[in-house]
This record gives C-alpha cells, sequence and structure tokens, in this order.
C-alpha cells in the first residue's frame, strides 16, 4: 500500500471524493472538494484506484463537526462532516453532471434543490441486524455489524423502539424495522417532511381537469390519492399486492388499483376500463393521459419504456432515487418528451441517497 497528496476535485454520487493522480482517478471517502489531503490507496484498477483518507492537510470551510460516534464506520452516513448547504449543493451537483454525462443531456431546466426541515433526527423507519448479540448495521464496505446504541439521523419513537430491541434479554438474529407508527408494512419514504413536499411539488406541476392518471409502481397510493380530484379517472398498478390492498381500503368510485406487473402497463389499464363504466377513449391519447412512474433505483426496464411511448401520455412525472438510471432513462425518453423542469429533493440528509423529479411533456409528433 502506498500513500499520496491528493486534491479533491469533486465528490461523486455515492458521497466519494474524487482526485486525480497522473490522470487516473482516485476515489476517496469523507473528503470534501477543494480538500488537499493524504490518502491510503488500498485498491488499484487499470481505469481507478480507491484510497482510504490518513489526513486532512488543508481542510474545506465546508467541513463540520459529525454528530453521530458511528460516523465514518457505519455505512448508512456519508456527509455528516460537510455541513448542510454544501450538502444541497454536491448533490444538485450531482443531478446535473449524471443528466449531462449519462443522458447526454444539455441545458436541463433544473430547479434549486428542496432541503429538509430536519437535517437529523428525520427517519421515521430504520431496519438494524441482529447477530451474536450484536443489534446495528454494517460497517461501511463490509457484512460486519457495529453495536448502535443510536442513530440520530433517525426519529425518537425509532430510538425508543430500538432502545427497548436492545433490552430484551435475548434477541434473535435477524432483521428487524423499527417504525415511529405500526402503519402496514407498504412502502414509503423514510422522511415525512421532504415527501410530503414531494408529493405538494407534483400537485403543483398537474393543471385541473384531466381525464387519465396511470400511477405506475403506485404503492399504496401516495400520489394517486392526493391528484384524484384533477382526474375522471385513476389508476395506479404495482407489483406489491400489500400495498394495492392499502390502496383499495380508501379508494372511490374513478380509482382502480392493479396487482400486476408494470411492463404490462397497457394490458392493466384496458382491463380496468373493461371493468368500470368508463369508455378508453383516453387510453394512448396523449391530451388526455398523464403516467406517473416512480420506480426502484435500477430505474425502468426497456420494455417499460416502450410502454410509456406507445401510450404517449400528454405529462410524464418521473420519480427517482438514483440519478444515474433516470438520467439513462431520460436519455431514451427524451426522443419523444421534452424535459420542462428537474427538481432535487434532500430525502436523506446526511447520506450520499437523492431524490429527483423530472416534469416530461410529449413533443408533437412530426
Amino acid at each position: 500500500m502506498r500513500v499520496v497528496d491528493l486534491k479533491i476535485e469533486d465528490v461523486a454520487f455515492g458521497g466519494k471524493g474524487v482526485a486525480r493522480e497522473q490522470g487516473k482517478a482516485v476515489f476517496v471517502p469523507y473528503t470534501i472538494d477543494g480538500e488537499l489531503v493524504s490518502a491510503e490507496v488500498v485498491r488499484e484498477k487499470k481505469q481507478f484506484a480507491e484510497a482510504e483518507l490518513v489526513e486532512v492537510k488543508q481542510g474545506s470551510p465546508n467541513r463540520v463537526a459529525p454528530q453521530c460516534p458511528y460516523f465514518g464506520r457505519c455505512g448508512g452516513c456519508a456527509y455528516q462532516h460537510i455541513s448542510y448547504e454544501h450538502q444541497l449543493a454536491i448533490k444538485w451537483r450531482q443531478v446535473r453532471d449524471a443528466l449531462q454525462r449519462i443522458g447526454k443531456l444539455r441545458d436541463v431546466p433544473m430547479r434549486p434543490i428542496v432541503s429538509s426541515p430536519s437535517h437529523y433526527a428525520y427517519r421515521n423507519r430504520i431496519t438494524v441486524h441482529a447477530q451474536d448479540s450484536v443489534i446495528g448495521f454494517f460497517r461501511r464496505d463490509s457484512h460486519q455489524l457495529i453495536d448502535i446504541k443510536r442513530c440520530p439521523i433517525s426519529r425518537e419513537e425509532v430510538n425508543r423502539a430500538l432502545a427497548e430491541l436492545r433490552e430484551q434479554k435475548r434477541v434473535r438474529d435477524g432483521h428487524y424495522t423499527l417504525r415511529t407508527t405500526s402503519e402496514p408494512r407498504v412502502f414509503s419514504q423514510v422522511n415525512d417532511d421532504v415527501a410530503y413536499a414531494l408529493r405538494n411539488l407534483i400537485v403543483d406541476l398537474i393543471p385541473p381537469n384531466q381525464e387519465l392518471l396511470i400511477d405506475a409502481y403506485c404503492g399504496a397510493g401516495f400520489f394517486a390519492k392526493a391528484l384524484r380530484d384533477k382526474f375522471e379517472r385513476v389508476i395506479g398498478i404495482d407489483w406489491d399486492r400489500f400495498a394495492i390492498a392499502a390502496a383499495r381500503e380508501n379508494a372511490i368510485a374513478k380509482e382502480t388499483y392493479i396487482a400486476g406487473d408494470v411492463e404490462d402497463v397497457e394490458a392493466a389499464v384496458s382491463a380496468a376500463f373493461a371493468s368500470g363504466d368508463v369508455q378508453p377513449r383516453a387510453l394512448g391519447t396523449s391530451a388526455a393521459t398523464t403516467i406517473i412512474v416512480d420506480p426502484p433505483a435500477t430505474g425502468l426496464s426497456a420494455p417499460v419504456r416502450q410502454a410509456i411511448a406507445d401510450l404517449a401520455p400528454e405529462t410524464l412525472i418521473y420519480v427517482s432515487c438514483n440519478p444515474p438510471t433516470l438520467a439513462r432513462d431520460l436519455g431514451h425518453l427524451h426522443e419523444k418528451f421534452a424535459i420542462e423542469s428537474v427538481t432535487t429533493l434532500d430525502m436523506f440528509p446526511q447520506t450520499a441517497e437523492i431524490e429527483v423529479v423530472a416534469h416530461l411533456r410529449a413533443m408533437p409528433a412530426k
């Protein structure tokens, strides 16, 4: 192993600082753009190298003291050493750079980033792991557990649940999801304040008096139910039958929720129309349809992208938790859709995770 002196030029998506040594990129965690550091190279590849921070020789004015005693060992947080305002600047820049580098998109209309009201104590749930009487999180880049007594980015109710778990005389090995409430175990965002800001943003993007909303990856209907007053018909699709059951519980007549494969969205929508008293006049009519997609980190598969292109909605709202796959998908969709705006939201302060909403409109047929 060798120790090198480096100047950190940027912070890459994922949270590691990026330096150059003889033209090769070197990734160093827990560093900030502009810093001069010494680092030990621990992995050397043909195109890049990875290193561990040894010393900050000239620190950034944006460097702050972490609030968690486990920071630097726990794999959950990557940015506690960075002031919150600079975290926001880094995340906004990472989204812009991904769109340019991966999506080959230029002059994207990017809105200011939406910050989180709470920089700590915002998570409404965590999943801890128990093994051989150790209860906590995995170390960074490891399957070794760190014993965790308290998580500063989690809400007090979650930390109380963690304390109660730790007080049990015997905790069986396994995974334990600790929550602020006992609501149904379906997917929901971990930061309530930013989740509602995200939903309100989407509501504001869509004008009233619309015909058909297709909410793909709809979960329990978080977006669909906030938008249903703007549409004549709402159809939600998700593979999770428990989420669909939750969505159906308080659905009104105009709402239909289908447990199915999003890749077969057109068949699902046709089936929904066939089961109701609304004629499928909106299906495939761009002036009538809005689609919301909120896929997992892997983004949209090629069949889903094709299904969206075939349905030709006037409006497409793409919610993403992974800027690189968002950029890839927008690069494909850009042939038929114009990007109206891209908004970054800080759903996960202190971590390298990013939430993004892209608002697209169908381009006129040539």
